[in-house]
C-alpha cells in the first residue's frame, strides 16, 4: 500500500530532463560530479545545504535531495542543512511540503521547532530545524557545501570542513510573504528545487549500472 500517493503524483510531474535549461544544468554539474566521485570511490555522501537563515530554500533542498537519492537508489546519502545564523523553519515551508505529499511531524514546541519529514516507510525521515551550518547535528568534515542563496555564498567565503563548495542559488520565496501569491510562490520554489535535485541524482551512475 502506498502511503504517499500525493508525493508519488508530485514526483511524476517533475520531468527534470525536459524542464531544466542548458544553463541551469551547467550550474548543477559540479554537484553531480561531486556525488559521482563519492559513489565511484564507495564513500558516504554528506551534503549540507546552506542559506542565511536556514528557514526556507536550504530546508527545501535538504528534503528534496534526500527524497531524490532514495528515489534513484543512491545509497549512503545524508542530507543536512544550515545557515550563517539560526532562526526557525518558516511554517509555510512545512505546509508546502505537506501539500506536496510528504508526511511532516512537529517533534518539539519551542520557538525553533524540530520536524520529522517522512517520504517512505522504509527510510529514516529527514530531520529539519534551523541551525548554523557548523551545528553539532551536522558533519564537521568530509561534506559538500551547497550554497542555496547568494547572500550566504557571498557572506561566508570559507566553510570549515567542506571538501567542495558549490553555488546552486534560488530566488527567496520570502518575497511573497503576506501576499496573495504566497502559496503559489512557495509551491513553485519547492518544485523547482525538487526538479533540480531529481535531475542531479538521475545522472549518477551506480556500480550496478556499469555491469
Amino acid at each position: 500500500m502506498n502511503r504517499y500517493p500525493i508525493l508519488s503524483d508530485t514526483i511524476r510531474l517533475l520531468e527534470p530532463e525536459q524542464s531544466i535549461s542548458r544553463e541551469r544544468k551547467t550550474v548543477l554539474q559540479p554537484l553531480i560530479d561531486y556525488i559521482q566521485q563519492k559513489v565511484t570511490d564507495k564513500q558516504a555522501i554528506n551534503l549540507i545545504f546552506i542559506c542565511t537563515h536556514n528557514s526556507r530554500r536550504s530546508i527545501f533542498s535538504q528534503v528534496w535531495a534526500q527524497v531524490a537519492a532514495f528515489r534513484y537508489g543512491i545509497s549512503d546519502v545524508y542530507c543536512y542543512s544550515g545557515g550563517t545564523e539560526a532562526t526557525a523553519v518558516f511554517p509555510k515551508v512545512i505546509e508546502t511540503l505537506s501539500e506536496q505529499g510528504l508526511n511532516t511531524i512537529r517533534l518539539s514546541e519551542e520557538n525553533n521547532p524540530v520536524y520529522a519529514i517522512q517520504y517512505s516507510d522504509t527510510a529514516f525521515p529527514v530531520i529539519g530545524f534551523s541551525k548554523k551550518y557548523n551545528h553539532l547535528y551536522n558533519p564537521i568534515a568530509g561534506f559538500g557545501a551547497i550554497m542555496t542563496c547568494s547572500e550566504a555564498d557571498g557572506g561566508c567565503p570559507f566553510i570549515a570542513g567542506a571538501e567542495k563548495r558549490i553555488a546552486i542559488t534560488y530566488e527567496d520565496p520570502k518575497l511573497s510573504d503576506s501576499t496573495p501569491e504566497q502559496s503559489t510562490v512557495y509551491a513553485s520554489r519547492s518544485l523547482q528545487i525538487a526538479t533540480e535535485m531529481f535531475y542531479v541524482f538521475s545522472m549518477i551512475k551506480k556500480d550496478s549500472d556499469a555491469n
